[in-house]
């Protein structure tokens, strides 16, 4: 994004942000305010809130359940959310979810005492199960110097939050990366030994700026207990490093009891096999059924607060301030009239 919308976004909640080859500054009074982003045992309640500045670019507003308009994040903290969530492209090509982007959404969670979690994709676009395409700028690379440019893109995104005096309390090295990334090079499923190299460089990379964040590495299916011993076994074998096992979890509106207790299951599985952390780090279901929602996040919340040696760290709601069909997507937590539906009632 350009300067002058980040500028412009940054003035909704009085701050400045200036941006330069030297890194990024901010100019506010609550840059003084509590480093609330350390490592603690308070259960993250949170969101990702990914689109929000470009929804507010198409001028769509959010509301409270009396009608007032509410800038987002500030939105979610009054419905209980005490974490955000905020994904990073490496070029994306309409500009959101670039550094500059993200910038603008953390300082937002900073300035409101939340705790943040940055996943990084290590992508242009969307990374997920089915595409884990490399950026355009990397497609030519050797492995070692694919390794390298990991490195040095998670240390450029993470010293423009350091600069702006941004701690984040998670980071996902991969989002999704139930078949690797940065394919074919990282496919899991022919190379395990190299996805376990790019985990571990990402993990390095991070704690070098951080050294207390905690890396997660993110899987989708969090029901698929074969999916996750496959994955994490395979990273065991090849010394991967990581700090917590990130889940993701879309059931339907019929069976979300038995995939919240296989998903129990598989977090509890999960503490006992690698000695992990784990987290729910996605969750969604369709927004036009909030009190089917709402039974499915109050129980899924009640069950990672059980998870062995209160390792369960926290559930994260997908976009739930998607709405109107907003790039398709159904499954927020916000009706028509951009006010959240009863599924939020879960997080208070």
């Amino acid at each position: 994004m350009k300067a002058t919308i980040i500028k412009t976004l940054g003035a909704l909640l009085g701050f400045t942000v200036l941006i330069s080859a030297a890194g990024c500054k901010e100019s506010n009074p609550a840059s003084s305010t509590t480093d609330t982003t350390k490592t603690d045992t308070v259960f993250a309640k949170g969101a990702d809130l990914s689109w929000i500045t470009e929804m507010e670019k198409s001028n769509i507003k959010f509301y409270n359940a009396s009608g007032t308009a509410m800038e987002a994040t500030a939105l979610m903290k009054s419905l209980g959310m005490n974490s955000i969530r905020l994904r990073v492209w490496v070029n994306p090509s309409d500009g959101w979810c670039n550094t500059q982007d993200l910038l603008v959404k953390a300082l937002r969670a900073k300035n409101l005492g939340m705790r943040i979690m940055i996943d990084f994709h290590y992508s242009d676009t969307w990374a997920d199960p089915s595409n884990q395409t490399k950026p355009a700028a990397w497609t030519s690379l050797s492995f070692a110097d694919l390794k390298t440019a990991v490195t040095t893109h998670t240390t450029e995104v993470l010293n423009v939050l350091k600069t702006n005096n941004i701690t984040p309390t998670w980071v996902q090295v991969g989002n999704e990366t139930s078949d690797g990334m940065l394919w074919e090079d990282g496919r899991a499923s022919t190379n395990m030994a190299n996805y376990a190299a790019l985990t571990t460089t990402g993990y390095n990379a991070v704690k070098a700026i951080f050294p207390n964040a905690k890396v997660i590495v993110h899987i989708n299916n969090g029901q698929d207990n074969s999916l996750f011993r496959w994955i994490f076994d395979g990273l065991t074998k090849y010394g991967a490093k990581w700090d917590v096992i990130g889940m993701s979890l879309y059931p339907s509106t019929t069976n979300w009891s038995t995939y919240n207790t296989q998903c129990l299951t598989n977090m509890n599985d999960m503490v006992s096999r690698y000695g992990k952390e784990v987290m729910i780090c996605e969750v969604g279901m369709s927004w036009d059924s909030p009190a089917i929602a709402k039974s499915f996040l109050t129980d899924l919340i009640a069950k990672t607060k059980t998870v062995t040696g209160n390792k369960g760290l926290g559930v994260f709601y997908w976009e739930p301030e998607a709405y109107g069909n907003w790039k398709s997507y159904t499954l927020g937590a916000f009706d028509n009239t951009g006010k959240p539906t009863a599924a939020m009632d879960a997080f208070k």
